[in-house]
């Protein structure tokens, strides 16, 4: 009978010859068959909800609808007595606040709500729930070397991502599951002028559960952690209208 040790090295040696046999971009298109087998994400026109849970804050509900081909983005946020909506069709933007299409400045500067925000939350929006099929957008850096690593008691084939200075100087590795090619964590950090990475800067999230949405699987609980302690931040969760 094999024993223990021997069984944990043997797997620890064909994970690793494994990951030496796949490059970047082939780990990127098996997670994007595995997430978005229809290739639907390019023509996706969809709605849903998120709920962020924080620690010691009320929740805050949004409504989210994206549509890709009209350039559509739209976020209505209620959280305490304040509602907030952002309408941007083909960079026009719309702010209205507790129903009111004409807040006054003092109220939009009071609660920070402005169209660059907007678009801000769009890209934010898209981004998240849009990956990894985001990863294929210009700018976008694909490591072609794949790491694996042991994180939170499971193993992982590790995509490294960064990209041209004119999207961003973060530096994000991406988590997939070797055997089905989800993606189940992602992870960013800050990096400083000579493009090296702040260490302790940045957050790792937690992805469980997965709800199908036009045919993407999107992830249902999305969890925030700090890299430098892995204190909690908070969740968000996800839900049909």
């Amino acid at each position: 009978m094999k024993t223990l040790p021997y069984l944990f090295f043997t797997l620890l040696i064909n994970f690793s010859t494994y990951s030496q046999n796949i490059n970047g971009r082939e780990l990127l298109r098996k997670a994007i068959q595995y997430h978005d087998p229809g290739n639907n994400w390019d023509t996706f026109s969809g709605s849903f909800n998120v709920t962020m849970k924080t620690p010691n804050h009320k929740n805050r509900n949004s409504s989210i609808t994206i549509d890709l081909p009209k350039e559509h983005f739209y976020l209505k946020t209620h959280q305490d007595t304040l509602i907030t909506e952002y309408k941007i069709d083909n960079n026009k933007c719309t702010i209205l606040l507790n129903g009111n299409t004409n807040p006054s400045n003092t109220l939009l500067k009071k609660h920070n709500i402005t169209c660059k925000r907007g678009q801000l939350l769009k890209n934010y929006y898209t981004y998240l729930y849009g990956l990894p099929m985001k990863l294929k957008d210009p700018g976008t850096i694909i490591n072609d070397t794949i790491s694996q690593k042991r994180f939170n008691g499971k193993d992982y084939l590790v995509l490294q991502v960064s990209y041209d200075k004119t999207v961003g100087n973060d530096v994000w590795y991406f988590y997939f599951n070797p055997k089905t090619y989800a993606m189940e964590v992602y992870q960013f950090y800050k990096t400083d002028e000579t493009g090296n990475i702040k260490e302790q800067s940045g957050e790792y999230i937690l992805l469980t559960e997965e709800m199908v949405i036009n045919g993407i699987k999107m992830p249902k609980n999305r969890a925030w952690y700090y890299n430098k302690d892995s204190s909690y931040l908070g969740t968000d969760i996800l839900s049909m209208p």
